[in-house]
């Protein structure tokens, strides 16, 4: 009798945005992606790996580590621990294909037990959060545009770090009351001006501020969270586990995002040493289909904050799980991370990693 064995395919699969996005460093108009699909014994789990341009991955380099598996190394999709500290092991970097395969991996395992992975860890989902909805950098008509259409979020995340960031969070005031968390995208540079635009921003109703500064200015970064009235998050300074260390002091929490940890499993282990340094946690994501957002809802009862509106500001999502009703996340409880089906009218083409 055959061993049953693990079998991986991917499908390269560029995420079309619907407007183009700008941050302080860059724009883009849509984001590659790497799908897989995991098979065990007729149960397939589904992953996904989005890689903007920040993050510094690309396909090549992700399909690349997908070729460094051996189909032998990987055990029963049981032993999760197992398969994902032998990932791990691989290479170091690649946190994007390493989400997608830990989302896979999840995805099997809640389904062999029939059951999401947020139940399998006893996650409180009465404890559901709002999201916020991204607002990029963009002229003042495709502002008013945007902030229209986010008009059943009370909460929106406004991308500044440019010399007009007055007049964007002007022009959102004119047309919405709704609350603001900030993000700069390392796009402020001088701290006594950015200590002043913070107090200015509060006085705006924003609740907290992202990545005020470069990852190399950590005592202006320290000296501006001592003062701010205003909570300082970070999103670029932390990488990987380790970052906690050199942070924990310098901002008072944390953007933790699958594709740039590794998946569910690291960033639930970042959460957990995060939360023990006083941090407060905000549930993070990329643009990405409902794949990687559904699998991010499944540790929602782990945040104070969530920004898990990637799905949202795509056009061709060719899954669907977890959703936004009226700003407030509402979980799918599925088997495995919630995905219920996949449209096939997007014309996904897999193809087989393993002979």
């Amino acid at each position: 009798m055959t061993a049953k064995k693990l079998q991986i395919e991917y499908c390269e699969y560029n995420l079309d945005l619907k407007h183009t996005f700008t941050v302080s460093s860059f724009s883009r108009i849509l984001t590659p992606c790497l799908l897989l699909r995991l098979t065990y014994d007729g149960i397939i789990g589904y992953g996904e790996a989005s890689m903007p341009q920040y993050l510094g991955e690309n396909i090549s380099d992700s399909l690349n580590f997908l070729q460094h598996i051996k189909q032998s190394k990987l055990t029963h999709p049981e032993n999760i621990d197992e398969n994902l500290n032998y990932i791990n092991s691989i290479s170091e970097g690649c946190s994007s294909i390493k989400a997608a395969l830990d989302i896979a991996l999840h995805d099997i395992f809640g389904k062999l037990e029939n059951r999401s992975w947020a139940k399998h860890q006893n996650y409180n989902l009465k404890h559901s959060l709002v999201s916020s909805y991204t607002i990029g950098i963009d002229s003042e008509e495709m502002i008013i545009k945007k902030v229209k259409e986010a008009s059943e979020f009370e909460i929106l995340k406004v991308k500044l770090g440019t010399p007009d960031d007055k007049k964007i969070i002007s022009t959102i005031r004119k047309n919405t009351g709704s609350y603001l968390y900030v993000d700069a995208n390392q796009g402020w540079k001088d701290k006594e001006k950015t200590l002043e635009l913070i107090c200015w921003l509060k006085e705006n109703n924003a609740l907290l501020v992202e990545q005020p500064f470069p990852v190399n200015m950590i005592k202006e970064t320290e000296w501006l969270m001592q003062k701010s009235p205003l909570p300082i998050f970070a999103d670029e300074s932390i990488k990987r586990i380790e970052d906690i260390e050199l942070v924990k002091n310098v901002f008072n929490g944390i953007n933790v995002k699958l594709m740039k940890f590794g998946g569910i499993r690291q960033s639930e282990k970042i959460i957990k040493l995060a939360k023990e340094s006083g941090m407060q946690i905000m549930l993070g994501c990329m643009t990405e289909t409902s794949c990687g957002i559904s699998a991010a809802s499944q540790i929602i009862p782990l945040a104070d904050y969530a920004d898990l509106d990637g799905n949202l500001l795509i056009k061709n999502d060719p899954f669907e799980g977890s959703r936004i009703q009226d700003g407030k996340i509402s979980v799918s409880d599925y088997p495995g991370i919630g995905i219920r089906n996949i449209n096939n009218e997007h014309h996904l083409e897999f193809k087989k990693l393993f002979d």
